[in-house]
């Protein structure tokens, strides 16, 4: 039986893409809730998570750590930050600027993985073809 691991940057780029996505809904309900009195913001870390799984050693190559890669631990979930402190009277933790420039950060990230996903499946398929 032939084994490969030809899908192992999708499946990595998909969890990414999904990560982006949730972030992006939570960036999406910070705004909403701007003027919510007591509403602490929230915020997803993908990144932390990723590179924890793929490590940090300098002289193991990027394929090797994908291909090693345990997916399952890929999944993220959203947190407060309530170590951000709010001046606001209302203690509410949200500034709307900032969150409007990581929502459009964040799409942005999002359209450079889907992106990625399609030249991967591009290359994949010219690979079969």
């Amino acid at each position: 039986m032939f084994s490969s691991n030809i899908y192992s940057y999708v499946d990595v780029l998909n969890k990414a893409a999904n990560a982006s996505w949730l972030r992006g809904q939570t960036i999406s309900n910070n705004i909403s809730n701007a003027d919510t009195p007591g509403y602490k913001r929230k915020d997803v870390d993908f990144e932390s998570v990723l590179r924890e799984e793929l490590g940090n050693m300098k002289y193991i190559t990027l394929d090797s750590k994908v291909e090693h890669a345990d997916l399952n631990h890929l999944d993220v979930s959203t947190y407060v930050d309530s170590a951000n402190y709010s001046y606001r009277i209302d203690k509410n933790n949200v500034d709307i600027d900032t969150e409007n420039v990581e929502l459009a950060s964040e799409k942005i990230r999002y359209e450079a993985l889907t992106d990625s996903m399609t030249q991967e499946f591009s290359r994949i398929k010219a690979a079969i073809g």
